[in-house]
């Protein structure tokens, strides 16, 4: 086969002659290099007698002869022409080159479209008329060949179709839509104006693509560009200098290392020069470097990997020599992130590296196969278990996951920690998830804790802080029914509780939580008054009376029971549907949120219900009863009930569960706390919204009370079960009582309802008094302080100093060491100093008569004006001294008896503020800084409690007690003087570094990092609380803090409520608040927080941006898909799937009280 497919016939035509051969090489399979270089040889030779100019004309190739003479003649002829030729040539390059560089112009010049043509023809002319004259064709004919391009028909002869290939088009054919050179212009357009046209007014439209030729310019990338940020993965190289003993003397210069250390070249016949150094020299000779020498230096990765390769080796070994250490697995499974982050240390071929840093797989394989083989170590180990279950999260199906949890939950039965993460686990499956099945798994798991707790389950033991935990799980699961929409269930189960606990027949006390559920049932379903229910006796009386042969019905008066007047659910019916529908169900949320019972004096039954998930059956509650021994956990039982029926107990629900039940942002509600910075009103909900209530996200949290009913049933909880208590727990639920009324007065007060106000200050009045009234309540100071705080807030200022001064002359000769009286006149003198308008005369004010007559062991004595110097340095003296015996020398040799501290914060608090009124501020922080430093270093973490000593949580809580005091005497000091911003900034930094989650605290720090401009130092300080610290309170407040900032960014851009320019340049907030929060929800404790979901949804659509919205509502479900609120949300921002949210919520059984099918009835009606 020929090495050209087209010359393959150019040596089979027999007249070839010379020229023939010396083709052949065209088809030659061997094709020497000594052939082409001899060609290229002759067509170097033929080029200087031949004229570079057009090819030859079509004819076959003829050898003539012509004479020697007319060679000579022909060939300066030649020579001249070509040198012309040739500057023609570079005048031409020269202009295409001015033309290329100058680019397109505005003006038209005329060009020959056919020139090319022409030029080709004109020279094929010539070159057939000056053929006679050529001598030796062929050698010509080669060199042309060689040197320029052949025609196939002067190759060989025409025996076949020839062809050929045109590779440069000819745009006219496709611009002009024509071949006829008539229609072709002779000019080219340059640019895309017009000459006689109006530029301002006229322009032309021109057709087809513009012929301007677009330069490719290569742009600079910045630093965000995909290649730019690619770089940071790329591992830096670690720089390390020599250590070198450092001098105290002063360097002249900077000198050059190892300039002296390097020997000079020894010259000799290799170097005469003495230029080359020794590795040259030895190269020259023939030799190589020394052994010693041949050893390079290791590179940074080579020596990380050799730090790395020794870490696996001794891990290996540790693990080999104790494979029963489950912190050395736990830690060498963590490890793995380090390995792979660093440079490839197993690293085979090429390219593998970046693979394995990037895979994640790869880690997650790596660390499935150690923690595989600790389990197979320890088979008994939970922790190891749990680590397996939460890597294979990310390769296993949801059932086979669940299988796994449920052989884990098989062997476990009486580990708490770990039913606590197996219903995390099921509630949070959205695929498997049902409001039914999460609420049967609760009672499941606490009826398998009980039994364990009794005894009956024989194979496992009972662990400590078992009845703790049950308790905090009880508490999770009504929290999980109040959010799902279920508050009927919720308010039964507490109401199952209450009975079972504290009236609980003494016949069925000895028996196990089993025995005593199934004789409960029957109670149950007599119909008998419940807890909160208007006749409740409870489940003794009940009992007894059964036995004596029933009670005796009694009608009662009709006239007792007004019907309440139903209100209209639908009061506009020109809104669009969704609103319709979600104001209703917030409507029925907040009135049907008790248990519906029939009415036997009305003789109902219960087909009368027209709702019938308002009923509550005993198999919805019968597996959660517990028994509870503790009185502590009695007590705090209650609590937890009033505080899920809105009354602020001053109850937090365990850590556990409190991130699960945050579903709304009364977190960040300051209340009156900018107002009034000492005696501001607290309600310590801590986030978590009440039974009943589901309001939008940003509505201010103001305790409005109930209806009606809803009053009534608090009221007849309160009259249960306050009996049951004696002493301080009693005088508390008082307090919590009283406290909820004063709450409904400072709405009336907020929202400016006078009529209203005037009703509820009455009723707070009444029911203060008819407190104080009773016996054991006629010296409780808590009440009293209350009372007199309730006359103040209404305005009536001398009522309430008759108030304290009344209280305080009860107290007697208790001095300093009555923690109730110090609170009482405390507050007594707090609203004394902000009633001030100036402290010029603080010194000799109401305030410091009140706290120095505290110290006084006589009677109490009403103000008279001026207060004595004496009384003021005999009253510091008695501070002084109470507070050494309380944290005297008994803090200095051991731990602090539990009397001391009982009145440690509010004793150091009055001294504050004597202090505080009498020298300056000062003085009250000098105060502060010498107890904290003496507190802080008896707080021992998890360490035991001795008997008579107190535990590190409560001086812990002394400890955050008085900050609260010194930041808000700061806050105070600040807002009538002039003072600085740094002292408080640095009281609230250390503070919140000892307790990141008190949300005053954050409070108070977001409010005056707000004011200032620079947002550096916040975000610093931010980073670092949330890397250390384990609570969710700094990544909400972070958020937070950066919302405040975007909202006053844009109250200034926006003028008149127009857009403007832009005055303060935004600083990519908004993507700081979606980085925050993005981070915040793939936290342990964040990723089951409904709160959070709620700002991360809130915050997207006030974006504006609906698509990733939807995205963020439905990666919301896959973690939370119990929280009604969600869907609310998503009913409100996305009003067009509405019917797709409510098939949602009645797949999953969540408590939909309005269908859409009764809606169409009501808006048809």
């Amino acid at each position: 086969m020929a090495l050209f497919p087209a010359f393959a016939g150019v040596t089979e035509t027999p007249e070839n002659g010379g020229s023939r051969k010396e083709l052949d090489w065209l088809n030659n399979p061997s094709f020497c290099v000594e052939t082409i270089t001899s060609l290229s040889q002759r067509a170097e030779e033929a080029t200087a007698l031949v004229p570079k100019g057009p090819p030859l004309t079509r004819s076959p190739l003829k050898s003539a002869s012509s004479d020697e003479s007319d060679n000579n003649k022909k060939h300066t002829h030649i020579i001249r022409k070509k040198k012309k030729e040739k500057k023609k040539k570079r005048k031409h390059q020269h202009y295409k080159k001015t033309k290329r560089k100058h680019g397109p112009s505005s003006s038209s010049e005329s060009e020959p479209d056919t020139d090319s043509g022409k030029d080709r023809s004109s020279r094929r002319a010539r070159g057939s008329q000056g053929e006679p004259e050529k001598p030796s064709q062929g050698n010509h004919t080669v060199a042309e060949v060689g040197h320029n391009s052949i025609w196939l028909e002067d190759v060989q002869p025409l025996t076949g179709e020839l062809f050929r290939t045109d590779k440069k088009p000819d745009p006219a054919n496709w611009e002009y839509k024509s071949l006829y050179r008539g229609d072709i212009p002779r000019y080219k357009r340059k640019g895309d104006s017009c000459l006689g046209i109006n530029p301002k007014k006229q322009c032309v439209s021109w057709e087809g693509a513009s012929t301007a030729k677009r330069h490719s310019r290569k742009h600079v990338e910045r630093y965000f560009t995909k290649k730019s940020v690619g770089l940071m993965s790329i591992d830096g190289v670690a720089i390390s200098s020599k250590s070198e003993l450092c001098s105290s003397e002063p360097v002249l210069f900077i000198p050059v290392k190892d300039s002296d250390d390097v020997a000079a070249p020894v010259t000799s016949w290799l170097n005469p020069l003495g230029i080359y150094d020794q590795s040259t020299t030895q190269w020259l000779q023939g030799q190589g470097p020394s052994e010693q020498e041949s050893k390079q230096p290791e590179s940074q990765p080579d020596r990380e990997n050799a730090v790395l390769k020794a870490k696996v080796e001794e891990f290996n070994r540790k693990i080999r020599e104790n494979p029963w250490d489950i912190q050395l697995w736990m830690a060498f499974v963590a490890f793995q992130d380090e390995v792979l982050r660093s440079p490839g240390l197993y690293a085979i071929e090429e390219g593998e590296q970046e693979r394995r840093r990037k895979s994640l797989k790869l880690v997650l394989e790596k660390k499935l196969a150690i923690l595989e083989r600790a389990v197979e170590s320890n088979p008994s180990s939970v922790d190891l278990q749990l680590a397996k279950l939460k890597l294979c999260a990310e390769f296993w199906e949801p059932p086979t996951l669940l299988r796994e949890w449920q052989k884990l939950i098989f062997l476990h039965p009486n580990d708490t920690a770990l039913w606590q993460k197996y219903l995390l686990f099921c509630q949070s499956q959205f695929s498997t998830f049902s409001v039914s099945k999460i609420n049967s798994l609760y009672g499941k798991c606490l009826s398998t804790l009980s039994a364990v707790k009794d005894g009956s389950i024989l194979s496992h033991p009972v662990l400590p802080g078992t009845e703790e935990a049950m308790f905090a799980l009880f508490l999770q699961q009504c929290h999980f029914l109040r959010q799902a929409g279920h508050s009927e269930k919720a308010v039964s189960l507490f109401q199952a509780m209450v009975d079972f606990t504290f009236f609980k027949p003494d016949s069925v006390r000895d028996l196990p939580t089993k025995a005593q559920v199934e004789f409960f049932e029957p109670f149950w379903d007599s119909g008998e008054p419940r807890p909160g229910e208007k006749g409740a006796r409870g489940w003794r009386a009940w009992m007894h009376q059964q036995e004596r042969g029933g009670w005796v019905v009694i009608n009662p008066d009709e006239d007792e029971d007004e019907p309440e007047e139903d209100e209209q659910e639908i009061k506009d019916k020109t809104l669009p549907r969704w609103q319709i529908w979600l104001a209703a169900e917030h409507s029925r949320d907040q009135r049907h949120w008790r248990p519906w019972r029939p009415d036997n004096t009305k003789k109902q039954t219960e087909e009368d219900c027209e709702d019938p998930e308002r009923q509550v059956l005993f198999d919805d509650i019968g597996q959660s009863l517990i028994r509870l021994g503790s009185q502590d956990l009695q007590f705090r039982l209650i609590q937890a009930f009033l505080q899920l029926l809105g009354v602020p107990a001053g109850f937090v629900p365990p850590a556990s569960c409190l991130y699960l039940a945050m579903d709304e942002n009364s977190i960040f509600d300051n209340g009156l706390y900018e107002e009034k910075p000492l005696t501001f009103f607290s309600s310590s909900f801590s986030g978590i919204s009440c039974i009943g209530r589901m309001d939008q996200l940003g509505c201010s949290r103001w305790n409005r009370g109930h209806d009606r009913e809803g009053e009534e049933f608090i009221r007849n909880v309160f009259h249960l079960v306050m009996p049951l208590f004696a002493g301080r727990q009693k005088s508390q639920l008082c307090f919590s009582w009283l406290q909820y009324e004063i709450a409904k007065a400072i709405w009336c007060l907020h929202t400016k309802n006078k009529k209203r106000l005037k009703s509820q200050g009455k009723t707070c009045k009444k029911l203060a008094k008819n407190l104080l009234k009773e016996p054991e309540n006629r010296n409780s100071f808590c009440l009293w302080k209350q009372y007199a705080h309730l006359e103040w807030l209404l305005g009536n200022i001398e009522e309430a100093r008759k108030v304290f001064d009344t209280a305080l002359s009860l107290a007697g000769s208790s001095e300093l060491k009555d923690r109730e009286l110090c609170e009482l006149s405390l507050l007594y003198a707090e609203l004394e100093v902000e009633s001030l308008q100036d402290l010029r005369g603080a010194a000799t004010s109401r305030a410091v008569h009140i706290l120095t007559r505290l110290t006084d062991s006589g009677p109490y004595g009403p103000y008279t004006g001026q207060v004595l110097a004496t009384h003021i340095l005999k009253a510091r003296k008695a501070y002084e001294h109470a507070l050494q015996d309380c944290t005297g020398e008994n803090c200095v040799t051991g731990p602090a008896p539990a009397d001391s501290l009982d009145c440690l914060s509010s004793l150091v608090k009055c001294y504050m503020l004597f202090q505080y009124l009498t020298v300056g501020i000062d003085a009250a922080v000098q105060i502060y800084e010498q107890l904290f430093a003496k507190l802080k270093g008896l707080v021992v973490p998890d360490g035991p409690v001795l008997e008579g000593s107190v535990s590190s949580q409560s001086l812990t809580n002394v400890l955050e007690t008085i900050t609260l005091m010194h930041t808000s005497l700061l806050r105070f000091h600040m807002k009538v003087s002039v003072y600085p911003l740094a002292p408080l900034r640095e009281a609230l930094s250390e503070a919140l570094k000892l307790y990141p989650d008190n949300q005053v605290l954050w409070r108070s720090y977001v409010q005056v990092q707000n004011k200032s401009h620079s947002a550096s130092k916040t975000r610093r300080f931010f980073d670092v609380i949330i890397r250390s610290a384990k609570p969710l309170e700094p990544w909400m407040f972070a958020i937070e803090a950066e919302r405040m900032r975007k909202r006053l960014v844009e109250t200034v851009q926006r003028v008149g409520g127009r857009e403007t320019h832009a005055t303060i340049p935004e600083t990519g907030l908004a993507h700081r608040i979606r980085a925050l929060l993005e981070n915040a929800v793939r936290s342990d404790h964040g990723s089951h927080c409904p709160l959070l979901w709620r700002m991360y949804l809130n915050f997207l659509v006030s974006l504006g941006n609906k698509e990733r919205s939807k995205g963020v509502f439905y990666k919301a479900l896959q973690n939370c898909p119990w929280a009604k609120v969600l869907y609310l949300d998503a009913v409100e921002y996305f009003p067009d799937g509405l019917q797709e949210i409510l098939d949602l919520m009645t797949e999953k059984e969540l408590r939909v009280r309005l269908p859409l099918e009764e809606l169409e009835l009501l808006l048809e009606d």
